[in-house]
């Protein structure tokens, strides 16, 4: 079943991209699981380096328009990147990682945080008032230790490397991703 999923989401994140760049492409989206909420991540990389990430952390819409919507911002809404061309789009390989819902992580310091985190399994949120960022599970191949981790996702919500207060939230989630 999980393939077959994968089978079915990267093919419509493709044509939703392809649609809007005036690239005929279609996708078969009548599967009825389509129509439960869901929430994803879609990923886009050009020889293996990030070319745009945007998703959804609850679900809040059918997976299939979290899908489309998160595919078409990843390639054109990414603000750390420009939008993607259709002459692009034969280099450009899709990810899509489905979240689980995500789970409050209780903790007393960094130091509890620290020993709390499941690398390669978890997706954390990070949360200080206003600052939030997040990192998918995926994130771990690049920064594998906690510590690292933990302080790139605090640089990424706009906050010193080693920042830590009482207030901070940690949450976490685990992901099912297809790639092409």
């Amino acid at each position: 079943m999980t393939i077959e999923r994968g089978n079915i989401l990267l093919p419509i994140a493709r044509a939703a991209i392809s649609r809007v760049l005036n690239v005929p492409h279609t996708a078969d989206e009548t599967a009825p699981w389509l129509t439960e909420h869901g929430a994803c991540f879609v990923t886009l990389t050009q020889s293996g380096e990030l070319r745009g990430c945007i998703g959804s952390l609850q679900a809040h819409r059918p997976l299939l328009a979290d899908v489309k919507s998160n595919a078409v911002s990843a390639a054109l809404h990414d603000p750390r990147f420009t939008p993607l061309c259709a002459e692009e789009l034969d280099i450009t390989t899709v990810e899509i990682s489905l979240l689980s819902a995500t789970q409050a992580m209780e903790v007393r310091d960094e130091a509890d945080a620290l020993a709390q985190l499941r690398p390669n399994i978890d997706g954390i949120v990070f949360e200080y008032g206003h600052y939030r960022s997040t990192f998918l599970p995926q994130v771990w191949e690049s920064l594998a230790q906690p510590r690292q981790f933990l302080a790139m996702l605090r640089r990424k919500a706009g906050l010193p490397d080693d920042f830590w207060a009482e207030g901070v939230k940690l949450s976490r989630y685990t992901v099912t991703k297809w790639s092409e």
